[in-house]
């Protein structure tokens, strides 16, 4: 048994940002609820969140991956095409969902400033999820 206290924690990564401007209004524009716009950008997502941070390198953008669980990825789906992100904020063209290798169907979204996220289809009954 731990001895670790429990019951407030909330795990948030810092995200990088090129034009603060822009990714604040990408992540309004998926649906995610902003909480703060202050010096960084708070956004939910779910049970957790993430933090939209004024600092920008390229390699650790680049580099930077998330992963967001849905239970319906088909509805994802046709919501984020329905966005034309390309189209209005200049980012890569998302990939539809595709079965992958270690077994999760996934779609691939870019943020503007190549932070790529992986919105996953849950599984039944698998806890990791």
């Amino acid at each position: 048994m731990s001895n670790i206290p429990t019951g407030t924690e909330l795990a948030r990564p810092f995200l990088p940002v090129k034009d603060y401007a822009v990714s604040r209004d990408f992540y309004q524009a998926l649906g995610f609820e902003m909480l703060l716009d202050s010096e960084v950008a708070i956004f939910a997502a779910g049970s957790g969140g993430f933090i939209l941070q004024r600092h920008y390198q390229q390699q650790w953008a680049e580099n930077t991956m998330m992963q967001l669980m849905v239970d319906d990825l088909n509805a994802w789906w046709a919501w984020i095409v329905s966005l034309d992100l390309p189209g209005r904020f200049g980012v890569q063209p998302p990939k539809p969902p595709t079965l992958q290798p270690w077994g999760l169907v996934v779609a691939y979204v870019y943020d503007p400033c190549g932070v790529l996220w992986h919105v996953c289809q849950r599984r039944e009954g698998a806890v990791q999820d």
